[in-house]
């Protein structure tokens, strides 16, 4: 397995645990803290909404770092640094041009008895 495919399962399951994340999260302040009717659980309420921000921050911030290793281990055709296309474009022009083709006599008629 290429260093290149562990960085796409990484990130894969990242981008799955930050959907998970921000789905739990209501945008009107609700969401998971919202359905705790007490200070017992978790900490209370906002412990919850705490936990949330920091696991959304946390996983964005691990994900971008990820994207910017998996494209510094990425040794497919495009990472060449050079072009094969300019070296193809370059090569006939260096070479001498061809020598006229040589003119061949006709074959001669087969002779008749």
């Amino acid at each position: 397995m290429s260093t290149f495919s562990i960085f796409l399962v990484l990130i894969t399951i990242v981008c799955f645990l930050l959907i998970v994340v921000i789905m739990v999260q209501n945008p009107k302040g609700g969401g998971l803290s919202s359905t705790i009717s007490g200070t017992q659980m978790l900490g209370g309420v906002q412990k919850t909404t705490d936990f949330l921000d920091k696991s959304t921050w946390t996983l964005a911030t691990i994900l971008i770092a990820l994207i910017l290793l998996s494209s510094l281990s990425f040794t497919g055709a495009l990472g060449d640094t050079g072009s094969k296309i300019i070296e193809k474009g370059e090569a006939p022009a260096a070479t001498a041009p061809a020598a006229p083709a040589q003119q061949t006599p006709a074959p001669a008629a087969p002779a008749t008895k």
